[in-house]
């Protein structure tokens, strides 16, 4: 194995490099804590494949975005999500590429926690604004698998702020807006609760 041929100090980095695409799937360049990350990643993807591929898993990169995510080729180990998370996802999914079409792919996606409210309204789930607490944990969920970054301690205010990842393409991987709304729509006429399970897209 390519494993075997490498430095012990890079089969340390190799191990701790492997564990966390298993526990969070994605890493991408632009994260601060992933970046040493992306680069290990990049730079081994041959072995790593080798390593996973008896497992059933194949990882990809997307060079242009920065980014990697670790597949399971049988759709197993799927991310479990409720409703409310798969419908921030992608509300943000809107959001991160509207605005990346002012921005070039080494600047930042900003969006505030007012515009997620915005669209979740005016997309006619509810006519509330969405749970505080159902935002929050749907946040932290997306915050776990590296696709958002918080800037604010209270992530629920208007104005709070939040980083959107790159890694947000490998998850809702449609470029066409309009298929993102059709997704949308279809969550709403099922008219499924907060807290029900959906599949991870």
């Amino acid at each position: 194995m390519i494993y075997d041929s490498l430095s012990i100090k890079d089969k340390e980095e190799f191990k701790r490099v492997c564990n966390k695409l298993l526990s969070y799937c994605l890493i991408c360049k632009q994260k601060e804590d992933t970046k040493k990350d992306y680069y290990f990643v990049e730079g081994h993807k041959e072995a790593i494949n080798e390593y996973f591929e008896p497992l059933g898993f194949e990882l990809e990169i997307n060079k242009s975005i920065k980014a990697a995510q670790l597949i399971n080729k049988f759709g197993n180990n799927k991310i479990s999500l409720k409703l409310i998370d798969s419908i921030t996802i992608l509300i943000l999914r809107i959001l991160y590429q509207e605005k990346m079409q002012e921005l070039s792919l080494s600047q930042v996606v900003i969006v505030e926690i007012e515009e997620i409210q915005s669209r979740f309204m005016a997309l006619g789930f509810k006519d509330r604004l969405m749970d505080k607490t159902l935002l929050r944990q749907a946040l932290r969920t997306l915050k776990k698998f590296n696709i958002i970054e918080t800037l604010d301690r209270d992530i629920t205010l208007s104005d709070s702020r939040i980083i959107v990842y790159p890694t947000i393409q490998m998850i809702v991987r449609s470029e066409n807006i309009t298929s993102i709304h059709e997704k949308l729509e279809t969550y709403k006429r099922k008219g499924v609760k907060d807290d029900e399970e959906v599949n991870g897209d």
